[in-house]
């Protein structure tokens, strides 16, 4: 049986995290407050991100910038800009 939060960046009751998949208290944060599905969300965007910036996580500067975009995305409702990236019309 899958657990169940309440997920802060959908706003709504969703399937939790199967484990923690980040260190540290950002990390408990996130496994206490978010859903796969919003997890799923920014892995799309962290990838976006990490190409169009051409970001090194090697350089310790890039993982910062990569976590301050990712507690943004999913505590405080801002989207990821990625400079002249336009998302296909539907």
């Amino acid at each position: 049986m899958s657990r169940t939060v309440f997920c802060v960046r959908l706003n709504k009751e969703a399937d939790g995290l199967d484990f923690q998949l980040y260190p540290g208290e950002l990390g408990k944060r996130i496994f206490d407050n978010i859903s796969k599905e919003a997890w799923g969300q920014w892995q799309h965007k962290q990838t976006m991100l990490i190409n169009e910036k051409k970001l090194n996580m090697m350089d310790p500067e890039h993982r910062k910038l990569l976590e301050t975009e990712m507690e943004g995305f999913l505590f405080d409702g801002k989207d990821v800009v990625i400079d002249g990236y336009t998302p296909p019309s539907e």
